[in-house]
Order: structure tokens, then C-alpha cells, then sequence
């Protein structure tokens, strides 16, 4: 019976031990320290916070955000990809004509692609997908829709951002913005 206890023991011991060496991130063995015959593992773990609530319904608002960066964060990176790539290819066009011709298809091809995708966006996810664009591109959507588009769509598209509450000249500001900036580097959306 003793025997049985002994081994249990062992085996419960040894469990949290080997879960933890079993994701390589998470932990990393520092050393070994041998002590009457025992040996010991001093792990060092990955840096965490533990976020605390006032109440339920600041859980749930977090908790909504974390959804809503995980959703819209893949756009806001395949748009700075595509501004990128759209102002590299603008660069090798001579002509103000071809230009502008290029920039009416690149829009019509994103449109084509993604527009029945971005109207399923909540309020909230589009006014983040502003921001996240900020923070992915260096420009705001305003200045971004200037350059490409002009003054009289950039002021109808603010128009229309106005109608859902949004303002298409925000912009991300890490020190205001610590929980998005938290939950993409947490979450390794980077």
C-alpha cells in the first residue's frame, strides 16, 4: 500500500514537471539542483500579466476586444501590405494617367475581394479597423484616402464614417491604447 501511495506521489510530482517543459515558450529549464539525492528544475517562465476586473461587465468588454482585434487585425495588416505594394508599383508608373488608372483598379480589385467580408464588421470592429490601420501604415484612413482618392471622397467617406460614430482621422496611440497594443503582442498577431 505504501508502495502504491509512493508511486502516485511520484507521478503527481513529476506531472507539473514535464507539462511545463512540454512547450519550449512557455518555459525554459535554467539548472538542475541536486539536494539529498532529489533533483530540482528552476524554470524561468515568459513574462505574464494577470489583469484583474472591478466587475463582470469590464470582463466582457475586454473580453469583446480581444475578439474584435483577433478579427480585424488581418485586415489591418493586409491593408498596409497592399498600400505598400500599390505605392511601390505607383513608383515605377511615369504617367499621372496610368497612375491614376492603376489606383481605380487596385481599389475596385479590393473592393471585389473584401467588401462583402468588411460589411459583416460591427461599429465597433470598423472604428478599431481605423485604428489598427494607424498603427500599421503610419497614416490615418483620412490621410490615406486623401492621397489616393482626393479631398471629395475623403470628405464623403468621413461623411459616411460619421453615420456609424467614427472618425476616419483617428489615430492608434499606444499609451492610450495599452490593452489593443497588449492583446497583439499577447496574442503574437504581430
Amino acid at each position: 500500500m505504501h508502495k502504491i501511495i509512493l508511486i502516485f506521489s511520484l507521478v503527481m510530482v513529476s506531472l507539473p514537471s514535464m507539462a511545463q517543459t512540454k512547450d519550449p515558450e512557455s518555459a525554459v529549464i535554467l539548472r538542475r539542483v541536486y539536494m539529498d539525492g532529489d533533483t530540482f528544475y528552476v524554470y524561468s517562465f515568459d513574462e505574464f500579466i494577470l489583469k484583474e476586473f472591478n466587475n463582470k461587465e469590464e470582463q466582457e468588454a475586454y473580453l469583446k476586444l480581444v475578439r474584435n482585434v483577433k478579427k480585424v487585425m488581418p485586415y489591418a495588416k493586409l491593408a498596409a501590405f497592399r498600400i505598400q505594394m500599390m505605392e511601390d508599383n505607383l513608383n515605377q508608373l511615369t504617367s499621372k494617367k496610368a497612375k491614376k488608372k492603376y489606383i481605380k483598379a487596385t481599389e475596385d480589385a479590393i473592393k471585389e475581394e473584401f467588401i462583402s467580408q468588411l460589411k459583416t464588421l460591427t461599429s465597433s470592429q470598423g472604428k478599431l479597423l481605423i485604428k489598427l490601420i494607424h498603427r500599421e501604415t503610419g497614416s490615418t484612413t483620412y490621410e490615406i484616402l486623401k492621397k489616393y482618392r482626393g479631398s471629395a471622397s475623403t470628405m464623403f467617406y468621413g461623411l459616411w464614417a460619421k453615420m456609424y460614430n467614427a472618425d476616419i482621422d483617428t489615430k492608434f496611440d499606444p499609451i492610450e491604447d495599452y490593452q489593443i497594443e497588449y492583446i497583439i503582442k499577447n496574442a503574437k498577431l504581430e
